[in-house]
C-alpha cells in the first residue's frame, strides 16, 4: 500500500483493494509524504471507510485528536473481547469504543461519572460482556493510571454486545432495548408471581428469544407469519401463557407501537410455558 494522506506521525490515508482505509501504527507515518510505500511491520490496524464517512473527515479529524495511546488500548481490549468471547466483533467498536474511552478517561481525570442506570440489567443479562468490562477498566488503569467507576464496565459491555449483532446501533439504542427485556421478563414474573429460575435452561432460551424479539419489532419486523395454525391449541392448552403472551402483546403495543403476528404469540407462549415449569 502506498500512502494517499499523512494525517498523524500514527495515522496515514492509503486504499486498499479499490477501497479506501485509514492505516494506523506506531511512527508509520512519520516523516513520510504522498505515494511512500507504508511500512507493512508496523501497522495495527486498517480501518475502511464506508461511503458516508467518505463525505466527511470527521474520523480523520477524530482520530487525529486523540493520542495514540488510546489506540492501542482499545487494540488491547477489543483482542481479549473476541478471545474471550470466541467471536469475531464488528470493526465499528473499534472507533466508538476508542472515542467512548477517551472521553471517560476525560471524565475521570475531571472527577465526573456518568451514571448507568442499568447497570444492574446488564451485570446479569450480559454477564460474559460486562465482566469483559471489568477487565477493560483494569486494562485502562494499567494503561492510563485512571481509575474509572464500575458503571464504565457497563457501558463497555453494550458497545461489546452491539459489535456481535447484525446490525450497528448506538450505545443509547441498545440501553433501550435492555430496558424493554427487562419490562418483558417483569410483566411474565408478576403475571406468575414467581422469581424465574435464571439457572436453568429454559430460562437461557427464553431470554434469548426475548433480546432478538425486542430487536426484531423495534426493527419493524416480525416473524415470517407460517400458518402454524398453533394458536387456538396455545389458547385451549395454555391459557395463562396465552394470557401472559397477550399481555406482552399489549406491552409492546403501547411502547412501540408494533402489532404482534399469530407466530409471536405462539412462540411466547411456548417459551413462557417452558420457563415457567422451572421456576415454580
Amino acid at each position: 500500500m502506498k500512502i494517499d494522506k499523512v494525517i498523524n506521525n500514527n495515522l496515514v490515508r492509503s486504499f486498499k483493494d479499490g477501497k479506501e482505509v485509514l492505516v494506523m501504527g506506531k511512527g508509520l507515518g512519520f516523516k513520510k509524504h504522498k505515494n511512500d510505500f507504508i511500512d507493512e511491520s508496523l501497522i495495527e490496524r486498517v480501518y475502511i471507510i464506508d461511503e458516508e464517512e467518505k463525505n466527511s473527515n470527521y474520523l480523520e479529524v477524530l482520530l487525529s485528536n486523540i493520542p495514540y495511546t488510546y489506540i492501542q488500548t482499545t487494540n488491547e481490549i477489543v483482542r481479549y473481547a473476541m478471545n474471550s468471547l470466541d467471536k469475531k466483533l464488528d470493526e465499528t467498536i473499534w472507533l466508538s469504543l476508542t472515542d467512548h474511552i477517551y472521553h471517560a478517561i476525560d471524565r475521570a481525570k475531571k472527577g465526573k461519572t456518568v451514571r448507568n442506570a442499568l447497570l444492574w440489567e446488564i451485570s446479569r443479562f450480559y454477564n460474559h460482556e460486562y465482566l469483559i468490562g471489568k477487565e477493560a477498566i483494569n486494562i485502562i488503569k494499567k494503561r492510563h493510571d485512571i481509575q474509572l467507576a464500575e458503571s464504565e464496565a457497563g457501558f463497555i459491555a453494550l458497545y461489546l454486545v452491539n459489535a456481535q449483532m447484525d446490525d450497528s446501533l448506538k450505545v443509547q439504542e441498545t440501553m433501550e432495548f435492555v430496558k424493554r427485556q427487562r419490562k418483558i421478563l417483569d410483566i411474565v414474573k408478576y403475571h406468575y408471581g414467581v422469581e424465574l429460575n435464571e439457572s436453568s435452561v429454559h430460562y437461557d432460551r427464553f431470554f434469548t428469544h426475548i433480546k432478538y424479539f425486542v430487536r426484531r419489532i423495534s426493527k419493524e419486523k416480525n416473524l415470517l407469519n407460517e400458518d402454524l395454525g398453533f394458536l387456538d391449541i396455545i389458547k385451549t392448552k395454555y391459557p395463562q401463557e396465552y394470557k401472559c403472551a397477550r399481555k406482552i402483546e399489549d406491552y409492546v403495543n403501547k411502547e412501540m407501537n408494533r402489532e404482534l403476528s399469530e407466530d409471536e404469540i405462539v412462540y411466547l407462549a411456548i417459551h413462557i410455558k417452558r420457563v415457567i415449569d422451572e421456576s415454580l
